[in-house]
């Protein structure tokens, strides 16, 4: 039986806009970071993917190496999109990266024009596209020009092959610098994907910060991780389960589960329930509470799931005295 997307997927207002562009998101978007490789079922996967769509999630995060094995991802998503989503695929905000080691020699890794280029490229094939809605450069390559590697993102732009420059993990003066030579190349911008949690909280720090400089650039921040991979939950307040990441040891490793970080999930918790929402739920309101924030990215391995993470956008404002109790607790004092 072919897909049919609920009629009722934009019944919900949970969209923002990307900084001062054109361009909105749903609040809350849906990586394929995990879950959407090999190694998963696809009747699993192609569920999640639906009932994302069905609740007005109209971005997918992919990157050229998400797997496992690498490009796996944007194989998957590119079956579901050619069997079941093409249809909708001007209802879509598809974005992937190119950054990190992808495959071998020199040309495999890192930020110049010829890693970028073929990369997308590749993208493209992978996934049966003419095009992807935002194309990031996935971190910051030290040895490569800055110019070079914006300028293979506004090429890019230009061939048609993407409709947004993005950029990932930069910092800020970085930031700064890349927003300034994709202006004077006439590609705005538009979007930067940094991780933020409660648990790391870098693009609020120095001076001045990520958040001073996408406000003042006008660029929208997609963050990634706001659940520690799965620390900020409820999942390993009794020990680590034997089907859990941690215990997979390939993302969240046992070592990063201290006594201290348990400590700040546990003082969450009353916190969250009194708001009705688990610790998930809290600790994604907290990352929006940032008019800069666009969206932030989760990852989900069931419907369940990811209907949980959802249903924050039901009660996603916070109070002054709930952000106060929030910083007692990350500070290490109990209400």
């Amino acid at each position: 039986m072919p897909y049919t997307a609920a009629e009722t997927r934009y019944d919900a207002d949970i969209y923002r806009r990307a900084g001062r562009s054109g361009l909105v998101l749903p609040r809350i978007s849906l990586g394929l970071w995990h879950n959407f490789g090999e190694d998963k079922p696809r009747e699993v996967q192609k569920a999640i993917v639906f009932r994302a769509f069905d609740r007005g999630v109209t971005h997918f995060d992919l990157a050229n190496n998400y797997g496992p094995p690498y490009g796996a991802a944007e194989r998957t998503f590119g079956e579901i999109l050619r069997h079941d989503l093409a249809r909708y695929r001007d209802e879509l905000i598809i974005s992937t990266k190119a950054g990190y080691d992808m495959w071998p020699g020199p040309y495999g890794d890192g930020g110049s024009r010829k890693y970028l280029t073929a990369s997308l490229d590749q993208s493209l094939r992978r996934m049966g596209l003419d095009y992807v809605d935002v194309f990031y450069s996935h971190r910051r390559d030290p040895d490569t020009p800055l110019e070079e590697t914006m300028g293979a993102l506004a090429s890019a732009v230009r061939a048609g092959k993407a409709l947004y420059a993005g950029i990932s993990s930069y910092s800020p003066q970085d930031t700064a610098r890349a927003a300034a030579i994709l202006r004077d190349l006439g590609t705005p911008l538009v979007l930067h994907q940094p991780r933020y949690s409660m648990l790391d909280r870098r693009i609020e720090q120095g001076e001045p910060s990520l958040l001073d400089v996408l406000g003042a650039e006008g660029i929208g921040a997609v963050v990634f991780s706001p659940l520690e991979q799965g620390l900020l939950t409820d999942r390993y307040l009794d020990g680590i389960p034997a089907d859990s990441r941690a215990a997979g040891g390939r993302f969240l490793t046992t070592s990063a589960i201290t006594p201290e970080r348990l400590g700040v999930v546990r003082r969450l918790a009353p916190i969250a329930a009194a708001r009705g929402q688990g610790i998930a739920q809290l600790a994604l309101a907290w990352v929006l509470r940032h008019d800069a924030v666009t969206s932030a990215i989760v990852g989900a391995s069931s419907v369940a799931q990811l209907d949980t993470d959802l249903d924050t956008l039901e009660n996603p404002d916070l109070s002054p005295a709930e952000l106060d109790a929030v910083e007692k607790a990350l500070a290490g004092h109990d209400e």
